[in-house]
């Protein structure tokens, strides 16, 4: 069934919608931040005769924090502890101790684990049913001037710029004026003044709706579509990288770069459109040097590890790609059950199908009104086809489909495996397992007239892949000989595995096969 425009919109809101995190975690954090800062304040503290300001940073902060992939994994929670010392008369080292003296103290106090230490922070793990962490960062007043950054125009103060301390600084142990710096305050502004049209609009919006005065509604209520676009990203990412997260584009990449390219758009489809379309073009780029710059502080660039680990680099813009044309359909699709297989294998099933539900109930209500259309692929898959077609490292199709539909079939006719040492034989999709080391011949046949392009789709799973970095599921184009459609591959992996034949001609998919599933033992 096709569905109106508005409803459309109406899929990514209730997808950013599902991704918001409780009211209760929100009110949790602020809970928690003030205890560590009355704690730090009490007259037993090692910082009781010196002004002491704590406050969030990052994702809690910028009102971009979004719900765990899974129940069991946690919040991740960042503030700053500015202790207002000179830092020419204390060294980064005594700072980060006495805080993380404070620290243990606290959990002590509070039944709670002893604190972990890390280079910058002191991270308190908290009960179970709380679900979060706190990474806890030391720092005093920077105290540098006023300064424009070309970048972004912003101007940072004084007032928001804060030394940090860093295990790795060489001046980690001497006292300098040299420490790392930060602004998390001054980031937090200019994020703000990057959607202040749209905060204006939704601030309007909520004057009208709202019986009670708008100043009384925490900012973490008042939502713009570039807040929820980095939330959606921000999943997507994290579901692409499942299975190599170490290879994940930074937050604070995603971030930075979406408040740069967005635009003031007034829904979250046209905001991700327009976001993904443009932010590459604010990486700054001389040779094989890559600068995203902190739009708060030129000195420190955000893409600082890719020049040294190429593979971070390519990540990412593997990452856009992927992004670019899996929200390009969704943006496009009317129909909730086609919208949540194009998304759910970067977004996760369960977040995607929850988030239509509402519009899946629309769409049952308006029945008589529009024509049907046929089961999603999932809805009628075997178990291993749903875990390969939900594979975060699964390509989206990057070609358009004809207007008024496919054009024409194709399909996977024959399927031999040719054992070492022994008979070859035919198999079927989603058969017994087959052996490992054993060359496999995939022959397609479609009524698709020349000339075309063929290009198969292989996409495989298990931890053999994954550890040997063999996981595969992108689009590679063989030549057609004599008319012949055919494949070559063979039984390196243990796992079940799909491939899948795609005829595009004049740049749209005029056929796909259906996927041809492969257990490999």
């Amino acid at each position: 069934m096709v569905m109106d425009l508005q409803t459309a919109n109406r899929l990514l809101d209730d997808l950013a919608e599902e991704l918001e995190i409780p009211d209760s975690r929100y009110e949790a954090a602020v809970r928690s931040y003030n205890s560590v800062g009355n704690w730090l304040r009490r007259s037993a503290s090692v910082f009781a005769k010196t002004h002491v300001d704590v406050y969030s940073q990052g994702s809690f902060r910028l009102g971009t924090a979004i719900r765990p992939v899974t129940d069991e994994e946690d919040y991740d929670l960042d503030i700053v502890c500015e202790i207002f010392y000179d830092k020419e008369l204390v060294t980064q080292e005594w700072l980060h101790r006495q805080l993380g003296e404070e620290m243990s103290a606290y959990a002590e106090a509070y039944s709670m684990t002893a604190p972990e230490h890390s280079n910058r922070v002191w991270t308190l793990h908290y009960a179970d049913g709380a679900q979060f962490h706190m990474d806890v960062l030391p720092s005093v007043p920077d105290g540098r001037r006023t300064q424009v950054m070309p970048v972004s125009g912003y101007q940072t103060s004084d007032g928001t710029s804060v030394a940090i301390t860093d295990q790795n600084h060489p001046n980690f142990g001497v006292r300098s004026r040299d420490w790392p710096v930060s602004n998390p305050k001054g980031y937090a502004d200019w994020f703000v003044s990057r959607m202040r049209v749209a905060r204006q609009r939704r601030l309007a919006s909520l004057r009208e709706r709202a019986s009670v005065n708008v100043d009384q509604i925490p900012d973490y209520k008042v939502k713009t579509p570039l807040q929820s676009a980095v939330q959606i990203l921000k999943r997507h990412r994290d579901m692409r990288f499942k299975d190599s997260p170490e290879l994940r584009p930074r937050s604070i990449i995603i971030t930075t770069l979406a408040a740069h390219a967005y635009q003031q758009e007034p829904t979250i489809s046209e905001a991700l459109v327009s976001i993904l379309r443009r932010m590459d073009q604010y990486i700054e780029t001389n040779g094989d040097q890559s600068r995203i710059p902190n739009p708060t502080n030129d000195r420190e660039n955000f893409a600082d590890a890719w020049s040294t680990n190429k593979e971070l680099k390519d990540a990412f813009y593997d990452w856009l790609d992927t992004a670019r044309l899996d929200f390009n359909a969704a943006a496009q699709e009317l129909d909730p059950v086609r919208f949540t297989d194009i998304l759910a294998p970067r977004m996760g099933r369960r977040l995607v199908e929850a988030s239509t539900a509402k519009s899946r109930l629309l769409l049952e209500s308006q029945r008589n009104s529009f024509r049907p259309v046929g089961p999603s692929l999932v809805a009628r898959a075997t178990a291993a086809l749903v875990q390969l077609f939900d594979a975060p490292h699964r390509k989206p199709v990057r070609w358009a489909t004809p207007p008024g539909g496919s054009t024409g079939w194709v399909a996977i006719s024959s399927a031999t495996c040719h054992p070492k040492g022994f008979r070859p034989f035919r198999f079927r999709s989603d058969g017994p397992p087959l052996p490992k080391r054993a060359s496999l011949i995939f022959e397609a046949d479609t009524d698709v007239a020349p000339p075309y392009r063929v290009y198969w789709q292989i996409v495989n799973t298990g931890q053999q892949a994954r550890d040997a970095r063999g996981l595969r599921g992108g689009f590679e184009e063989v030549s057609v000989v004599r008319g012949h459609l055919k494949r070559e591959e063979s039984t390196r992996y243990t796992g079940s595995h799909s491939i899948q034949c795609f005829i595009v001609k004049s740049d749209y998919c005029v056929a796909r096969s259906e996927p041809f599933v492969v257990n490999i033992d």
